[in-house]
């Protein structure tokens, strides 16, 4: 008859596999939700500042403000493709008075890897037109 060695009762033997095996998914799940997280918000940002980009190419003196939407379009192509470049908008508007090209983005939410629904992230940037009278 074999006798447990060091504490180890004779009904707990092979459960530190199937311990192993529990936390080990969990803590891969918890992990790639960290990842995913990350990617969106990477996603995010990128897109954000492509719109910003491209107010401000649009908002320059010798620029027509409707070329934003091609600057735009250009940068998030090089960025992820045509599908995050397909809902490029701007308009000329006013804050305070003073003329402004916003130019705004809609583009998929990225929720698994970089797949997710589309128009579901919407950005904008905004950039002062120049040429215009300080006063």
């Amino acid at each position: 008859m074999r006798r447990p060695r060091g504490g180890e009762r004779e009904g707990e033997r092979g459960s530190a596999v199937a311990e192993y095996a529990m936390v080990t998914v969990l803590l891969m799940v918890l992990f790639l939700g960290v990842v995913q997280v990350a990617i969106a918000l990477h996603v995010r940002n990128t897109v954000a500042q492509c719109a910003v980009e491209g107010a401000r190419y649009g908002a320059r003196a010798d620029v027509d403000p409707g070329a934003s939407v091609g600057r735009a379009q250009q940068l998030l192509r090089g960025f992820a493709g045509d599908a995050y470049a397909a809902d490029v908008s701007s308009r000329l508007s006013s804050v305070d008075g003073v003329a402004v090209v916003e130019v705004t983005v809609r583009a998929p939410l990225p929720v698994i890897g970089t797949l997710g629904p589309t128009h579901a992230l919407t950005v904008s940037g905004r950039a002062y037109r120049e040429g215009q009278d300080p006063s």
